[in-house]
């Protein structure tokens, strides 16, 4: 599926991604890993048994990206310029090992770049639930977008 472009883009539209991504203990654990992240409540699960939560915690960066790379097929792959910025990011619940993310993408603003006549930016606010459709992850995400020729 292509991307839209930024002509495609209304305020307020919604896109509910028909796909989810059950995380497992290796992609925590490898994630924390690449980016040197040690925290021991994403990676010792024997420590992790004596937070409150009483085992690993997903790491939240890694959370982070998986919400907009769900995003990605439905909105921006293939139109996207840059990614300008993620603003707001808020992690209300904590997410383990086994949980199923999902995640509804709203338009938030639009509006014409000032530098380049080619593109315009859309803001988008990125919503995850897990499978019990607790919000675990919410960003607000400003798109570079190209328009079309």
């Amino acid at each position: 599926m292509a991307g839209l472009y930024f002509e495609e883009f209304r305020v307020g539209q919604v896109f509910d991604h028909p796909w989810g991504r059950t995380i497992t203990e290796s992609d925590n654990t490898l994630f924390s890993c690449l980016t040197l992240n040690v925290q021991p409540l994403h990676i010792d699960a024997e420590f992790a048994a004596t937070s409150e939560f009483g085992k690993p915690l997903v790491n939240s960066i890694f959370t982070l990206g998986l919400m907009i790379g769900i995003s990605v097929n439905d909105t921006t792959v293939g139109t996207t310029v840059a990614n300008l910025g993620m603003t707001d990011v808020r992690f209300p619940k904590p997410v383990f090992h086994g949980d199923t993310v999902r995640v509804r993408t709203t338009v938030k603003s639009i509006r014409e770049s000032k530098s380049r006549p080619n593109a315009g930016i859309v803001e988008f606010e990125h919503q995850a639930t897990n499978q019990r459709k607790e919000v675990v992850a919410i960003c607000s995400r400003q798109a570079l977008m190209r328009k079309r020729a």
